[in-house]
């Protein structure tokens, strides 16, 4: 087990699903994080853990979403712990949430701290068979939301969107789920 095991098997510890998708998906999650020896490793297979953010304007009011360039799916910004991060899924957030959209960002004040937890697939590609994406998601807030920028090496867009556009977006019940949330914390229903 990791050094920083500890410190993410508390943050899932007290964290409150908020319906049976999450539910499963959080204890499969704490499994995976009392049994991986590295789990914020890219090399730890079949699982490991990942950071994303829900990006914010400062009143709440609009949110950003990335054009995912392999997936071709528009979704939040996240991606995978690196060892700057120190083990921290917030700071993983953070710092993602800051590389694809260029914008200076802080964990929202108020909003549930993870926001949201879930596991999905990852399909296979030439050089990484499939495996899953633990996401710990969070809800931060952008400080200057005129310098959002489009990082080409990091998707093919980042758009500011209403709600409810963003939501038409969301593909699956677990981005929606997410959504929601994000908009519930911030006031915005």
């Amino acid at each position: 087990m990791s050094d920083t095991a500890p410190s993410l098997e508390a943050l899932l510890a007290r964290h409150v699903p908020t319906d049976a998708k999450e539910r499963e998906d959080l204890e499969r999650m704490r499994t995976f994080a009392a049994a991986l020896a590295q789990p914020f490793s890219r090399s730890q297979t079949p699982a490991h853990f990942t950071g994303s953010a829900v990006v914010v304007n400062p009143t709440g009011t609009r949110v950003v979403l990335v054009h995912h360039g392999k997936l071709k799916r528009w979704l939040q910004p996240g991606g995978h712990a690196e060892a700057v991060d120190g083990g921290r899924m917030d700071a993983t957030a953070l710092r993602e949430a800051r590389e694809e959209t260029g914008c200076q960002v802080r964990l929202h004040p108020s909003a549930p701290q993870p926001l949201d937890v879930d596991v999905h697939t990852i399909p296979a590609r030439k050089d990484e068979p499939e495996h899953l994406h633990l996401d710990v998601r969070y809800l931060v807030v952008v400080v200057d939301p005129d310098t959002l920028a489009h990082d080409p090496a990091e998707s093919l867009g980042a758009q500011w969107m209403g709600w409810d556009e963003a939501l038409t977006h969301a593909d699956e019940a677990p981005l929606r789920r997410m959504l929601e949330k994000a908009r519930t914390a911030v006031g915005a229903d």
